[in-house]
């Protein structure tokens, strides 16, 4: 019994001294928790830390992006590397993200210069004072009647053209824009008469030279047809000739002008398939230009069977506009030298 009791007072007393260290554990813990919790963390990150001031532009942060779409720098042409600084996390994560920001100019960039698209802002009745957000839109989106394809993005810090800045940085801009998925779109929803155009306004309208040649085959040749319906005073000043093969235009289902179709009488001519000799006279089906045969009935070899004809053609109406400026230029010349003629008698 003696023994049973001595046990028993002993299991007791280690028990409580076993409750009494766990307290002081727990009280040490807690003490400690709240010493760190006067601690600001931030500030001591902050006393060993760069300033957090970034570059403004790609050509800055010494990275451009290549003929492929990827980020790399301009000097080694490796790729971004996040870690520019070890032991610097917070700093490495603020560069990142100033890098993002242009990143993200750069994109809106693409979608107004690459894609020709606007910015149009939201809500559409805000005035400049209230917070406005805004979209991208194609030239034809509101009036295009067959299709229009809507992108949304994520959230968090992509914005308007962007899937996955990550990606953009990381990978190239293909996976992480949505740059190829409006080309694409484009591409499958612009007629061909509208690329035409495009191209006449962007591109042939500005060219230095001063006689403009045309060769349009099949379709080609209703495009350059609607072409002169949208921009008729243009063509007729800048195109010297302009050779059809196989053309499928109608001046009649594309609403002509008289003055169209006399124009084009004077300065076109059709290579169509036909039996007959090369550049044998056909009879004509519209009151528009010439038809002449191409030497083939294959629509797709008219253009290659009339290539010598076609320069043949071109050099002629070359040749005949330069005449004609001539004598014109004479003319005038002889019209200043009789009216200086004039005023000398009467002086």
């Amino acid at each position: 019994m003696r023994s049973f009791s001595a046990i028993s007072g002993l299991c007791i007393l280690w028990i409580t001294m076993a409750q009494i260290a766990g307290q002081e554990d727990r009280e040490k813990t807690t003490a400690l928790k709240d010493l760190l919790s006067r601690i600001d963390l931030d500030e001591l990150m902050k006393k060993d830390e760069p300033p957090f001031t970034f570059p403004k532009t790609l050509e800055e942060f010494e990275y451009a992006f290549n003929e492929n779409g990827q980020l790399r720098h301009i000097e080694t042409g490796e790729p971004f590397v996040f870690n520019a600084r070890e032991d610097l996390h917070r700093w490495n994560q603020k560069r990142y993200e100033a890098l993002g920001e242009i990143i993200t100019q750069y994109v809106y960039e693409l979608l107004e210069t690459k894609c020709n698209m606007k910015k149009v802002f939201l809500p559409v009745d805000a005035t400049e004072d209230e917070p406005r957000s805004f979209i991208y839109l194609s030239q034809d989106a509101l009036t295009n009647p067959n299709k229009l394809l809507v992108l949304i993005q994520g959230s968090g810090v992509v914005r308007a053209g962007q899937w996955a800045r990550r990606l953009i940085i990381n990978q190239d801009l293909d996976s992480g824009t949505q740059i190829p998925f409006i080309t694409k779109a484009m591409e499958e929803n612009a007629s061909s008469e509208e690329h035409v155009l495009y191209v006449w306004d962007h591109f042939v309208s500005s060219a230095a030279a001063k006689n403009v040649f045309i060769i349009a085959h099949s379709y080609g040749g209703l495009s350059f047809v609607e072409l002169m319906n949208q921009r008729e005073m243009q063509v007729k000043n800048r195109v010297c000739a302009v050779a059809l093969t196989d053309s499928a235009h109608n001046i009649w289902h594309q609403e002509t002008t008289k003055g169209t179709q006399d124009w084009m009488q004077q300065y076109c001519c059709n290579w169509v398939s036909s039996p007959e000799p090369l550049d044998t006279q056909l009879e004509p089906m519209l009151p528009d230009c010439p038809r002449v045969s191409a030497g083939t009935e294959r629509h797709e070899l008219t253009s290659w069977m009339s290539f010598e004809s076609i320069f043949k053609f071109f050099n002629e109406a070359l040749s005949a506009k330069e005449e004609e400026e001539a004598e014109e230029n004479a003319h005038a010349v002889t019209t200043r030298s009789g009216s200086l003629k004039n005023k000398h008698q009467d002086l």
